[in-house]
């Protein structure tokens, strides 16, 4: 793994735990876990908090998907690798089939245990 691979994994578990939180602490109907913290919760951001957490959960929610994304492309093999390892692996099993294989293995096992 490169370095920038390790710095979008880490950003994008900050994203994922911040999106997390983000989501428990909003306020459903004065129902939510937002009066966990103590208090009103509704004063901590002004006048009308759900549309400052609906825009935040929102905005970070795309972060999420786009770091998801960066952090697959990053993490993709080489399309050369793919080639290589399909290449050798079809090398190996040219000659049988599936149903040979299988019982190749199962021979093996027999006279392991005689």
């Amino acid at each position: 793994m490169g370095v920038l691979s390790i710095i979008l994994l880490v950003i994008f578990i900050i994203a994922a735990l911040l999106l997390i939180f983000l989501v428990t602490i909003q306020d459903e109907n004065s129902t939510g876990l937002g009066g966990i913290f103590g208090g009103n919760s509704e004063s901590a951001f002004g006048a009308s908090p759900s549309k400052f957490l609906t825009k935040a959960t929102s905005i970070l929610a795309i972060v999420f998907m786009v770091l998801a994304l960066l952090v697959a492309f990053a993490n993709k093999p080489s399309s050369d690798n793919v080639v290589a390892i399909a290449e050798q692996q079809s090398q190996t099993q040219a000659g049988t089939t599936w149903l040979e294989s299988e019982s190749v293995g199962t021979d093996a096992a027999v006279e392991a245990a005689n």
